[in-house]
């Protein structure tokens, strides 16, 4: 079912309410500066000041108190078959996102966090997490990286490539979730990356531009 709650011609910066610190909610919205909130992102909003556009949720972790104050900014959405990180991405249509407050405190909501990244290719979803970047792999990827940065491929399913500028290329390497895996690989200069499969890449934090600007934005 569809709930579109919000369209917009620039980048959505979404919050939850997992670990986010000040300096990097006001980075990206200066990237991405519509601001919605995923349920209890309300609350973290409004503790830095924020008023979220629209909070998207099935609204068990907002306070009351946030609930008065966003009063009219408030979309419930009661079903259950997915997360409020979910719920937002449906409900909002935007050329990209970037995700803040999805990861750091509960181990499942972080792993729910990277799942819905990976599977949805139809959305430029970058997820900002207290060390990393990440973001899913595109058919083909030129990153602009100093030696020495961290390029960790992580498959979310069967995933096959090809790459550039890598230490460890990964030219016909099966990777899966049950076998093969690319942590902690090391770019030698600008990566180029191509590949099938569902995957995500996960980067310094330091290195979001470089991010962005492989994927178009």
């Amino acid at each position: 079912m569809t709930h579109m709650i919000l369209q917009v011609r620039t980048g959505v910066t979404l919050l939850g309410g997992g670990a986010a610190s000040a300096a990097d909610v006001a980075h990206a919205l200066t990237i991405a500066p519509v601001l919605v909130a995923a349920d209890g992102g309300g609350d973290r909003a409004l503790e830095l000041g924020l008023e979220p556009e629209a909070v998207i949720g099935d609204l068990d972790s907002l306070s009351q108190v946030a609930r008065a104050r966003l009063a009219g900014r408030v979309h419930h959405i009661a079903e259950q078959d997915s997360t409020d990180f979910a719920k937002c991405l449906y409900s909002v249509e935007a050329p990209f996102y970037l995700a803040l407050g999805f990861d750091g405190r509960r181990l499942d909501h972080t792993l729910s966090a990277l799942s819905v990244v990976a599977a949805r290719p139809g959305q430029r979803i970058v997820m900002l997490a207290e060390e990393d970047v990440i973001f899913r792999m595109p058919p083909r990827l030129a990153l602009d990286l100093p030696a020495g940065a961290r390029v960790s491929l992580m498959p979310f399913g069967a995933f096959r490539g090809e790459s550039e500028g890598l230490r460890w290329p990964i030219s016909g390497i099966g990777f899966a979730p049950d076998g093969r895996i690319g942590t902690s690989n090391e770019a030698t200069g600008s990566v180029t990356l191509r590949g099938e499969g569902s995957a995500l890449v996960l980067l310094e934090k330091a290195h979001l531009r470089a991010a962005l600007s492989g994927l178009g934005l």
